[in-house]
């Protein structure tokens, strides 16, 4: 057992709840996950201290050891933006978000003028490929000028395959080596469908947001990107496991559910409902309301929603003013709004604060882990390496008091921040 990290607490994810658990830990995974008492060296536990079974050092007694968190969309954090194309600053926003407990994220850009999109991306594949983020997301330039949010209208653009495959060539230049690992669509515009299926020929997810589109139109769109994902290839190292597209923040930068015109809502849901598609939930206090959150959990269930940030520079700093790509920002009360016209401009919290708000909506603790690393994970075919606290896994582990205050963070059996 030298050499062995060992942590015991309330084991908490989405495939289990030990009460008393222990974790080992051992060249950066996880060797042993389960009871304590299950443990094969538990006669080492009542060593004395300092010893390789000392639980003092560091103690995880009476505290909660989960996942280590996974963010399929965020802009930046501390200071730096993702769109900036600074890769020294992508990697202090990436490892700000590591400390505060998202051990995986993919880097979301805003949409830009084509030369910065492809600048930007090339800039996050370096990141990539030392792996400090996952991927990239491209949110934009394929969005509905009516639902532009905290985007440029003046930088959009209609789908455009020959734009497309230069975006792809500078995330990588094969399925096998693409980092480009999600991209947000309208799904009504001109030529979208079209885009859908060569992303994920590429093994890129389809995320369905920042749209107008109507329920026949949303609901074809996922449709085709389910197929399309299932006949692709998985990312290098990915699980084989059924691979499903997303919905960009569902509710926000889209029409709202109306009765007589139930628009992109109601197909979002029904798809989430039938596991055909994961919607993200920016459950943070401002974005949604606590009980839309509640009820939207209520409806499609815990494995169909990703938890999500869409963090932006001013995470983790104080009030005052930023910027979100080309846009202008004022962070007032911890609500980003762009200066312009008032739209927020994506979120202040991190992972595990939305986390902590989604459980105050009503939501159970378990449900809400499962919501920020498992289905996540799973999102991005990773579910073999992280997401979850079983043996042969990364040792990716956030440990949090009984009121979700951090603890300590555990990124590839290194500590990020210590007990």
């Amino acid at each position: 057992m030298s050499g062995e990290l060992i942590l015991r607490g309330r084991i908490l994810s989405g495939s289990m709840d030990i009460e008393d658990g222990l974790l080992a830990v051992d060249g950066g995974h996880i060797t042993y996950a389960g009871p304590a008492s299950d443990f094969p060296g538990e006669t080492s536990l009542r060593g004395d201290p300092g010893s390789a079974g000392d639980l003092s050092s560091p103690d995880a007694r009476g505290r909660i050891l989960m996942p280590g968190l996974v963010d399929l969309h965020c802009h930046g954090a501390h200071g730096s933006d993702f769109s900036e194309g600074s890769e020294e600053g992508a990697r202090a926003a990436a490892r700000y978000l590591h400390s505060r407990g998202t051990t995986t994220l993919l880097a979301s850009l805003v949409t830009g003028a084509p030369a910065d999109l492809i600048r930007n991306l090339k800039a996050l594949r370096s990141v990539a490929e030392e792996g400090l983020i996952a991927g990239s997301h491209l949110e934009g330039p394929f969005l509905s000028p009516g639902q532009c949010g905290a985007h440029d209208p003046a930088l959009l653009l209609d789908p455009d395959a020959g734009l497309m495959n230069e975006l792809l060539e500078a995330a990588g230049s094969s399925p096998a080596s693409t980092t480009l690992a999600s991209m947000t669509l309208a799904a009504e515009l001109p030529g979208a469908n079209g885009l859908a299926d060569l992303l994920a020929a590429r093994g890129v997810i389809p995320s369905l947001g920042h749209t107008a589109a109507d329920h026949p139109a949303a609901d074809s769109f996922l449709a085709r990107a389910a197929a399309g994902l299932s006949a692709a290839p998985h990312p290098a190292g990915g699980a084989r496991e059924a691979r499903r597209p997303t919905v960009t923040h569902l509710f926000n930068a889209m029409p709202g559910l109306h009765h007589r015109s139930p628009g992109p809502v109601s197909a979002c849901l029904s798809a989430a409902r039938a596991g055909n598609a994961v919607v993200e939930l920016i459950a943070d206090g401002v974005h949604l309301a606590p009980e839309t959150v509640n009820t939207v959990f209520e409806l499609v269930g815990a494995d169909n929603i990703a938890l999500v940030t869409d963090s932006m520079a001013a995470t983790g700093l104080r009030d005052g003013h930023y910027k979100l790509g080309t846009l202008a920002v004022t962070v007032d009360g911890g609500v980003a709004r762009v200066d312009s016209t008032g739209a927020i401009a994506g979120g202040t919290a991190t992972l595990l604060d939305v986390v902590r708000s989604t459980v105050a909506a009503g939501v159970s603790l378990r449900d809400a882990v499962a919501s920020a690393s498992a289905v996540p994970a799973s999102v991005l075919g990773l579910s073999r390496q992280t997401g979850d606290l079983r043996a042969g896994m990364l040792a990716d582990v956030v440990v949090v008091d009984l009121d979700l205050n951090l603890a300590g963070v555990l990124r590839r059996g290194e500590w990020v921040t210590g007990l």
